[in-house]
């Protein structure tokens, strides 16, 4: 099963996936996806507000963030999902992803917050679904004395559509087991 959807004027099959018996997700991929990619920050980029860096989290967000951070000229940062040997005065905080089977761990070495300290950060992800992972990015941004000045994604999956703190470019339904839309 799929679910045909166009982002940023590009045409995409999204496999569905199980997350439990009665609830399937649409796998939204941008790793080896170019067109989809530099599409999707394009238009993004025309809606962002002024910023300074952009931030996403390990892994996911990394070609869509690296894509818009070359467009605007603007630099980027990835929050890690474990500290790194290289790493000093690591800050860390815990997030639960509806992607992930456990509780995972976003970090910041000291480089990566004097980047970001004093900043307009634009956060962004590939897709916002519960928000866990952008609240978490969210929470990083306060610590190291940065204000976060949009939140930004490609698509809003379920009832992250409603929000009305995030910005994004298409609705992706959450799917019955028989691949209807909920």
């Amino acid at each position: 099963m799929d679910y045909k959807m166009t982002i940023a004027g590009v045409e995409r099959h999204l496999p569905l996936c199980k997350i439990t018996d009665d609830l399937y997700i649409a796998g939204f991929i941008m790793f080896n996806d170019v067109e989809i990619t530099e599409a999707s920050a394009r238009e993004l980029l025309k809606l962002a507000p002024e910023f300074d860096v952009l931030l996403t989290a390990e892994t996911k967000g990394i070609p869509l963030t690296y894509e818009m951070a070359r467009q605007s000229g603007k630099p980027y940062i990835v929050a890690r999902k474990g500290a790194k040997l290289y790493m000093q005065d690591v800050i860390t905080v815990t997030v639960k992803s509806i992607t992930t089977s456990h509780v995972q761990m976003l970090c910041l070495g000291k480089d990566e917050c004097d980047v970001l300290r004093g900043k307009k950060i634009l956060i962004v992800d590939d897709v916002i679904s519960t928000g866990e992972s952008v609240a978490a990015l969210e929470q990083l941004v306060e610590t190291v004395g940065a204000e976060t000045v949009g939140k930004f994604a490609v698509l809003a999956e379920g009832e992250a559509a409603d929000r009305k703190d995030i910005t994004y470019l298409e609705y992706l339904p959450l799917f019955n087991s028989d691949g209807t839309p909920q």
